[in-house]
């Protein structure tokens, strides 16, 4: 599978071109950068990018690239533990947990999970991407709707594992968010919930929607506090405690790797990425774990699976790239942009080709990942200042700039009054216990289901046994009900053990 002659050919390329390394850190500061802030998605921030890689060489350039995509991958996860604010969509999951840590004075240690599990993430990824782009590119074209339909209705059904103490409440909202995700046109051309508003024509921004639901209706919870961490002692900065939080990381392989392998197989699928893989993850990753009660409160284990499988889509969404010319996100397809002003065309032809640039690009991104690792503590220790920030300048000052950040998506008032009406929403859901998080989910997934599921039975020509002709799909949902099956097993287990301890 490893093309050994073309592997020595990428060294030398990478040996003897110091400008691709020149622009590694710049690219990584420029993606933690923007990745911090709210709104700014990471799609965005390589846009920003792209203009001054004109300007390089074709491998320089692309190096460049990805690591701006290798840092904002990262930097979402800041504003998503500091302040509740997922920056970009794959950082939705990692405040639930994250944020709780950051309240209860872990700041330090959240960060660092969440850092040196995104750099594994990372680093798996693109092993995998190292080793399998062949197979990944093949395995990619037999993902069909069907299959889409099956990963998204598993999504929807782990939502019980994201919500409240009532499960009626969590699959009300989970249904709530799931109609939101349904408003404007569907690609059959039917307009639904739009009240004549156009820009609801292609449904609800996002991400305004999810800074509204998430972050402002929390920072209405802290008017009467002092500061995000009410205890002094716990409000220092420690590199310390930032590297505690990496080591815990390392000692939960589990959680890496089956974040890591969701992230790198749903990265791969166009379109999907990394706003799902997160939240599979942590769901699943919440069901087999022993304390799985304690998800949502400030478990590390629901920082690192979330950032792991974040992460790992990148290098999922690469092989796509790569391999087939199809870009899997927004990020990917400012990639191939910058192949096409380079005169370059990817796909197979490209790998069969340049397969020396190929591993080039891998293998630079592997270096990134270890950068990341200093470059990153570095950016988390400026970063914790936040919470010795009074909250009195900080509520108005986030506020400030998550509706500058929804703004900045197409430069319209739909993104700051959408934040304005889903802060309320969300702030009224908290006050009476439905859990945002499953709304947040249902948004995401609504329209994928929805899309999905009307193409395959476009396809299916209304047959509706065309599921059982796709063997991927079935596997999908027996690997669902299995999941199922064994989360109830292992519950029933726990029920049992905790009530023969109480009776003896």
């Amino acid at each position: 599978m490893i093309d050994f002659p073309a592997l020595g050919s990428a060294f030398d390329l990478l040996g003897s071109n110091m400008d691709a390394w020149l622009w590694v850190v710049p690219g990584l500061l420029i993606g933690l950068f923007f990745g911090a802030m709210p709104g700014i998605s990471v799609s965005m921030a390589m846009a920003l990018a792209l203009p001054p890689s004109l300007y390089m060489d074709f491998l320089p350039a692309i190096i460049f690239l990805t690591s701006v995509y290798t840092g904002a991958g990262f930097g979402g996860s800041v504003p998503a533990v500091l302040m509740n604010i997922p920056g970009t969509s794959s950082a939705v999951a990692t405040t639930f947990d994250g944020y709780p840590m950051a309240r209860q004075g872990k700041h330090n240690e959240a960060l660092g999970v969440a850092l040196f599990a995104s750099c594994l993430g990372v680093l798996f990824s693109y092993i995998v991407l190292f080793v399998l782009i062949a197979p990944m590119a093949d395995a990619v074209l037999r993902i069909g709707p069907v299959e889409m339909v099956a990963v998204a209705i598993w999504g929807m059904i782990l939502l019980g594992s994201l919500g409240s103490r009532y499960v009626t409440r969590g699959l009300l909202a989970a249904a709530f968010g799931t109609l939101l995700g349904t408003i404007g046109m569907n690609t059959a051309g039917y307009m639904r919930g739009t009240m004549g508003i156009p820009w609801l024509l292609d449904g609800i921004p996002t991400i305004p929607a999810m800074m509204g639901l998430l972050a402002a209706s929390q920072l209405f919870n802290l008017v009467n506090a002092r500061f995000l961490v009410e205890d002094e002692s716990d409000r220092k900065i420690s590199l310390r405690r930032i590297l505690a939080g990496g080591a815990f990381a390392l000692r939960s392989p589990g959680v890496v790797l089956r974040g890591s392998i969701i992230g790198s197989l749903v990265g791969a699928v166009p379109g999907v990425g990394s706003s799902i893989s997160n939240l599979l993850s942590y769901a699943m990753t919440k069901r087999g774990a022993d304390d799985g009660d304690t998800f949502g409160q400030g478990n590390p284990k629901g920082v690192v699976a979330a950032e792991a499988a974040n992460s790992s889509s990148e290098g999922g969404s690469m092989a796509t790239m790569l391999a087939l010319g199809i870009p899997g996100g927004g990020a990917t397809a400012i990639l191939l942009a910058a192949f096409a002003m380079h005169n370059v065309v990817g796909g197979p032809s490209f790998i069969d080709q340049n397969k020396d640039i190929v591993y080039a690009i891998i293998l630079s991104n592997f270096a990134q990942a270890f950068m990341l690792l200093f470059i990153g503590t570095a950016f988390v220790f400026a970063a914790s200042t936040l919470v010795r920030v009074p909250l009195r300048f900080l509520i108005p000052t986030v506020l400030l700039v998550a509706t500058m950040g929804a703004f900045a998506i197409d430069g319209t008032s739909a993104g700051p009054i959408t934040l304005f009406i889903f802060s309320i929403i969300g702030w009224g859901m908290s006050r009476y216990e439905y859990p945002v998080a499953a709304v947040v989910v249902g948004l995401l997934l609504g329209r994928i289901i929805e899309t999905e599921a009307l193409r395959s039975y476009q396809l299916s020509i209304g047959n509706p046994f065309y599921f059982l002709e796709r063997p991927v799909a079935m596997g999908v949902v027996v690997v669902m009900f299995a999941s199922i099956g064994f989360t109830a097993w292992r519950k029933s287990r726990r029920r049992k053990l905790v009530a023969a301890q109480t009776a003896a």
